[in-house]
């Protein structure tokens, strides 16, 4: 009778096993046909453009874009790509350099959001291949370094609510150039603080402002990490660096004012620079020296002419939460 039993529960466990094994084939099978499905949409799309020869249809781009399905990679957003980009004549040799570095950073766990925006910003303004490849390529290195940021900070046991987003705030802010060092204090010491994830973001738009008017005042990149790390050394409360780098770069502007030669160049244009927030704002090519409006020569006459206002003096407006 025991025996009976035992056979009962090892035809019933079977049978359990085989219904299991029957589902997950079914699924992956449903997968890889909605893929295939999706792949002769895209095809298509291809196909109704002269734009891309067919070894590059075939041999490039396809593949790519069955990778980039394959890892997760939304079917919308890797179709407005092909379109997008068909329509603005991204040639299929830059189109694949972007779906690699889309590809890279999804497989790294990290959004890919943000590169899509930046792709279709780019695109949308008819900004040059190699500027859009330069931007996006830029943006994957910053969210790389801002999971870093993120990875030491749970690492010394600190509970973080919104990863992804704080990634993406991280990675706005790096592109402003606000130093990777100051990041990771203001995670550190905003999380043991209990500050939330929006009070967060708006301490980090209040540095990428800073950093932004120091770059407009003509400090380097290092002077401005310099700036932002005595900041720091110097206080333990959030409220107090922003007021200690503003006080510091006041002091950096007033100096230069005195110094021989009328101080460090500034590379204002006479406007406001506003930082990359999380609405994502800013320009593509926000990163390039903009062209300085041409003024009127000084007419020769008997006396010099008045020296004009430092365009340091001109602070950027701050961003807009």
């Amino acid at each position: 009778m025991k025996l009976k039993k035992n056979k009962n529960k090892i035809i019933l466990s079977l049978i359990t096993l085989l219904t299991i094994f029957t589902f997950v084939i079914s699924v992956f099978s449903a997968e890889t046909a909605s893929i295939d499905e999706q792949l002769k949409q895209l095809r298509s799309i291809l196909d109704s453009s002269s734009n891309y020869s067919d070894f590059q249809k075939n041999q490039m781009l396809l593949p790519s874009l069955k990778d980039l399905l394959e890892n997760g990679i939304n079917f919308e957003s890797t179709k407005e790509i092909i379109e997008s980009s068909m329509e603005k004549s991204l040639d299929a040799y830059n189109v694949k350099k972007v779906f690699d570095v889309i590809l890279e950073t999804q497989q790294e766990g990290l959004p890919t959001e943000p590169l899509i925006n930046k792709l279709n910003e780019g695109l949308a303004k008819n900004v040059s291949n190699s500027a859009i490849i330069s931007v996006i390529s830029t943006k994957a290195e910053n969210l790389k370094k801002a999971n870093e940021i993120l990875n030491d900070a749970l690492q010394e046991g600190l509970e973080i609510n919104g990863e992804e987003e704080l990634v993406g705030i991280l990675a706005d802010s790096l592109e402003n150039d606000v130093p990777q060092e100051s990041l990771s204090w203001l995670v550190k010491t905003g999380t043991t603080e209990g500050k939330s994830i929006e009070e967060i973001t708006e301490i980090s738009e209040e540095l990428s402002y800073l950093s932004l008017m120091a770059f407009d005042s003509g400090l380097s990149p290092e002077e401005i990490s310099l700036l932002f790390k005595k900041a720091t050394e110097n206080s333990s409360k959030i409220e107090e660096i922003c007021e200690n780098i503003q006080s510091s770069l006041e002091a950096e502007i007033s100096t230069a004012k005195i110094e021989e030669g009328g101080g460090k160049p500034s590379t204002s244009t006479g406007s406001a620079i506003t930082p990359t927030t999380t609405s994502g704002e800013t320009s593509i090519i926000g990163g390039e020296t903009p062209t300085q409006e041409t003024g009127e020569a000084p007419t020769e006459t008997g006396s010099a002419p008045e020296p004009s206002t430092p365009p340091a003096e001109e602070a950027p407006s701050p961003p807009e939460n």
